[in-house]
């Protein structure tokens, strides 16, 4: 989910950034060969031992990042190949299957991509594997004017949505594959300096690849980092670093801690608070006049965001920071930061919930309050992709809620079947039109029939919608919000 100072020598104008799929497995060192005494080096892939979700012990292939000596006993760094790099983690010898060892392949420099130097040659060839949504081939792609009506699926739905006929069909409709992950279509190869978050991934170096932070408290939590943050180099040998959980202000210490809440007056984040129901508020930070925050944020968000790119500057970005109120005072919960301008109709750049607060309904709330702002500002919108594994399930889950909304409130008039555009639909939500027919192949709801685009709520979508919107909790309340935009293009600097 973007703009960050580097403390790390070296490090340039751009880390690595929103939660995200493992592009493939890394590349070892160039060089990386096999010791005489036989030992495990960086490069190697072998099986591990680890626990899945059920609990069961299994043994995914993996690969060797880095090797260390702990008093005397040797870890091994290990990225579980297609699996998500927030689950790297360092193993002992006894796990490591020692009779299926692949040792990394002697090769030249990889090709490079886009005139940039390949990243860094010698494991064994990775395969970038795309997840490709399936739509019907025999299913075309509906206009964005053309109204859809509702018909019964096999007697079973109780409501559809078709179009009229006669109606010329705009081509390419239908944007790139979002589901894709793993896909840089559509994706800058170069990353602009303002605008796109996307991270070049040409650049990642096996220091951005491991996690540097063990442990982080923030207020009441401990939280554990899935990726690489930039925070100074000092800071990475601790076992716990401390932040300020209102300032996000880092420190070595519980006593750097202790001693700096004494001088800390903020119960809440800066900026103006532009939202508040019951214990929720959101507050709206500009990245130039408050930049230590903004910067501190982005450090912080960096641990558990992977697809993006971090900036020293922050002054073309705001901020919406939610948080829950308390008797201490404010606690952040989650983000978003988008740019002041979008060339590309962006409403988000980076987003996320931190970890204590994830699947309680509070992403679906953050991307809610996306497009209400997108609402007040007359605008469609839409996050920058890629996104993260976390982030497509809620969008998916968000969109579909929302359209699915849209469609079972339609009244039929005069007898005749109820008609709607995806242009009304994308001006009702707010959501751009390519989202809002991708949203409708992915729950296979387009038809064609007789000439018409149908849409067709099925049973088992009807009482899975209703069953979904009786646990969605947390809505925004539009009254709640007290926003004005800024028209940015006529303020000449930020």
């Amino acid at each position: 989910m973007a703009e960050v100072v580097s403390p790390v020598p070296g490090a340039g104008r751009r880390e690595p950034g929103e939660v995200g799929r493992a592009r493939g497995p890394p590349v070892a060192d160039p060089g990386a060969a096999l010791s005489p005494q036989g030992e495990i080096i960086e490069g190697c892939r072998l099986p591990v031992l680890r626990r899945n979700q059920d609990n069961e012990d299994e043994w995914p292939l993996a690969e060797i990042l880095s090797v260390k000596d702990m008093s005397g006993r040797k870890l091994f760094y290990v990225h579980y190949i297609d699996f998500n790099k927030r689950l790297d983690e360092w193993v002992t010898h006894e796990r490591l299957d020692l009779k299926k060892i692949q040792f990394p392949k002697k090769e030249a420099k990889t090709p490079t991509k886009n005139g940039l130097p390949g990243s860094r040659p010698g494991s064994p060839e990775r395969e970038v594997k795309r997840k490709v949504e399936v739509v019907s081939p025999a299913t075309p792609v509906p206009s964005e004017t053309a109204p859809a009506s509702v018909f019964p699926q096999n007697g079973s739905a109780r409501r559809a949505v078709a179009a009229q006929p006669g109606r010329k069909r705009k081509s390419n409709c239908l944007g790139t594959d979002e589901d894709s992950q793993d896909s840089s279509d559509g994706i800058p190869s170069a990353p602009r300096m303002t605008g796109s978050l996307v991270s070049d991934r040409s650049h990642d170096d096996i220091v951005t690849r491991m996690k540097n932070i063990e442990c982080i408290e923030l207020g009441r939590h401990r939280l554990k980092p899935w990726y690489f943050s930039p925070y100074p180099q000092e800071l990475t040998t601790l076992p716990v670093l401390y932040l300020c959980e209102f300032c996000l202000k880092y420190g070595r210490s519980l006593k750097c801690l202790q001693r700096h809440l004494t001088k800390c007056d903020l119960r809440h984040p800066p900026g103006n608070e532009i939202y508040r129901k019951g214990t929720i508020s959101f507050f709206e930070i500009d990245g130039r006049k408050n930049k230590s925050y903004s910067q501190n944020l982005c450090l912080l968000a960096k641990c558990f965001l992977d697809h993006k790119t971090l900036y020293y500057d922050t002054d073309p970005f705001l901020f919406y920071v939610m948080t829950e109120y308390d008797c201490k005072g404010f606690h952040i919960v989650g983000y978003f930061s988008k740019e002041k301008e979008s060339t590309e109709d962006y409403n988000v750049a980076c987003i996320l919930t931190l970890p204590p607060y994830q699947r309680r309904g509070y992403g679906k709330l953050l991307i809610e309050f996306s497009y209400e702002l997108s609402k007040v500002e007359g605008k469609t919108g839409t996050p920058e992709k890629p996104l993260s594994d976390l982030g497509l399930l809620s969008y998916r889950s968000y969109w579909s809620q929302t359209i699915l909304e849209i469609l079972m409130g339609l009244k039929s008039e005069s007898g005749e079947r109820p008609q709607i555009t995806i242009n009304e639909i994308s001006e009702i939500t707010s959501i751009k039109k390519e989202d809002v027919i991708s949203t409708l192949q992915y729950l296979n709801l387009i038809n064609y029939y007789k000439g018409q685009y149908i849409l067709t709520l099925s049973e088992d979508i009807v009482d899975g919608h209703e069953r979904a919107m009786l646990k969605r909790l947390l809505r925004i309340d539009s009254k709640c919000l007290h926003f004005t935009p800024k028209d940015w293009s006529k303020r000449g600097k930020w």
